[in-house]
Order: C-alpha cells, then structure tokens, then sequence
C-alpha cells in the first residue's frame, strides 16, 4: 500500500487538469452513498464528530484501471484541539481494489479535500460563469481560499482578485501566497464595494450569518459558495436566491445540508422546483446552464464523495 502525504498529492494534481477530471466523473457517476455522521461524546471534553464518506464506481472510464476502485474519506473534528496547538480537523483517505478489496493508497484527505473541492467550483463556474469573467472576489482567507483563486482563474480570464476576510492579517497572508500567480491581487476592506464589482463571488467561510448580500450583486455575476456546510450556517442572503438562478453540487446535499438553500427554502423564499439542478446534470447536459449575460448565477456546494474518488484515483494512478 503506498502512502500518500500532502505534499505528494500538490505534486500530483493542476487545474485545469483535476477540472476535467471531476467533469468526467460526474458524467459517468459513481455509488455513493450518504455521509455517515456520528457524534463523538468524550467524557470531560467537547463533542467530537466523526464523518465517513464511501464511494464506489463499477466503469473504468478513459484508461484500463481507471474507476476500478472503492474509496472511504474519513474526517475527525476535534473542537478543542487548539488548546493543544494542533488542527482541530483531521482526515485520510482509503483507496481499494474492487477487484480484491485490498487497500492500495492511504492518501492525506485535508489536502484532497482543498484540491477537489475547489475544483468543483470551478467546473460549476465553466458552465455558469460568464466567459469573459475577468475580475474575482475571494470571501475568507481560511486553507480553501488559493485553491479557489487558481482553480477559478484556470478556467476563466481572471485578472484582478480582491480578497476579503475579517481578519485583515490573514487576508494580507493570502495575498503573499497568490504571488506569482501573475495575478492583480488586491485586498479589500469594504466588502460591499468589492461585491458590486465582481463578475465572479466565491465564498468559503464559516458564517452564521448573510456576508453577501444580493442586492449587490451586478447583472452577469456568478456566485460560489462553498463555506456554511451545515443547514443553520449560511453566506448570502434570501436577495441571492431571488435574484438569481441556483444549482447545487448534488440535490441530495443541496437540500438538506446547505444552510444558503435550506434557509430560503424553509422561509418559503424560493421552492425546490427553483434549484436548476446539480453538477451530474450540468456536466451531462440535462440540466439548464447560463441563459443570458446579464443573469445573476449561484452554485451551493457542500462536498460530494463522488469528487473525493476521483481525485484520489487521479493522485493514485499519476504516481
């Protein structure tokens, strides 16, 4: 079995490249049943939670092996572990044979997860962005955010960056990382400003409460939401949804777990019959993509197991 760390999977991975990958997966599908959730009680500390994410595919897609694998992503939250200087999220990813169900790769999950779940955004946004997109908002500056920059820049003509966080510091140190980039990176201060300028919004943060709000938003603006994974958490406003046309990574996740959707949902705001559908009907063609320039775009996700095979395989089969 060969070990895969973060580093490896940096050097295993690119967008456009993974992009593409994601694209074919969802065209082909895969087996994947619901997170297993647990709560983790521990005598004397916070609650931990433990999550499970399978998938399987049967097919062997574009080469010989690839596909024939089952995959199992494990993810531990640990609240407290900051007392104890360590990250309070840890994960692996187990990759198998399907035809013996043997293990053939222990994978560093956190980084997996960065690498494809920005990617997945990004596949949302080349069916949904507009094509001349050119000038991008980054909302937080949390371990996502770089991935999201250069996964969104590798498949539309973005230029300028503005980064926005509430912590100034971090967003000044996200600003360092993207040197290089041979993008116009610029952090913002008042993010009211920088949403009404953006032809592409992407946030990833942890808010409870609305930062974007859709009266801001311009006619041809697509917006990426990727933070607020739990249904009482949530980004953009009930404005984002009337205002714009909405797909989720998948309908399952979508509806029950996002706090941007569920919300508006449940408020009566918008109906499930107003979600366009998800990244299994954009990559194959069966559900709606961008009508018009001037409509305003909004794409919900909250992971898919499907996208965490697919990049695991990726990484596998490249080394």
């Amino acid at each position: 079995m060969r070990f895969i760390d973060a580093a490896a999977v940096g050097k295993a991975l690119s967008y456009p490249e993974l992009v593409d990958v994601l694209d074919e997966a969802f065209r082909q599908g895969a087996i994947s049943p619901p997170r297993h959730h647990h709560q983790v009680k521990l005598e004397g500390r916070p609650e931990a939670t433990l999550l499970l994410m399978p998938a399987w595919t049967t097919s062997a897609p574009g080469t010989e092996t690839a596909g024939r694998y089952i995959g199992i992503k494990q993810v531990t939250v640990f609240p407290d572990n900051s007392r104890l200087g360590k990250p309070a999220i840890y994960g692996a990813y187990l990759l198998l044979s399907t035809e013996t169900g043997e293990p053939v790769a222990l994978i560093d999950a956190p980084a997996l997860t960065v690498w494809r779940t920005a990617a997945a955004s990004a596949l949302a946004a080349r069916y949904l962005a507009r094509d001349d997109a050119s000038r991008m908002l980054m909302v937080g500056a949390g371990a996502l955010a770089p991935y999201l920059v250069r996964a969104h820049a590798s498949v539309r003509p973005i230029r300028e960056v503005m980064l926005w966080n509430r912590s100034r510091d971090k967003a000044e140190a996200l600003k360092r990382n993207l040197d290089g980039t041979g993008l116009a990176v610029t952090v913002a201060d008042d993010l009211e400003s920088a949403a009404r300028r953006a032809d592409l919004v992407s946030t990833a943060t942890i808010s409870s409460a609305p930062l974007i709000k859709g009266a801001w938003l311009k006619p041809g603006c697509h917006v990426d939401c990727v933070g607020a994974f739990r249904p009482d958490m949530r980004e953009t406003d009930d404005d984002v949804v009337r205002r714009a046309r909405v797909w989720v990574d998948t309908m399952a996740g979508g509806l029950t777990e996002a706090g941007d959707i569920v919300m508006p949902l449940k408020a009566g705001v918008i109906q499930e019959a107003d979600i366009q559908g998800d990244l299994y009907g954009l990559a194959r063609g069966t559900a709606p993509r961008r009508a018009s320039p001037d409509e305003i775009t909004m794409f919900k996700s909250v992971g898919a197991s499907i996208e965490d095979l697919a990049a695991a395989i990726a990484v596998y089969e490249s080394r």
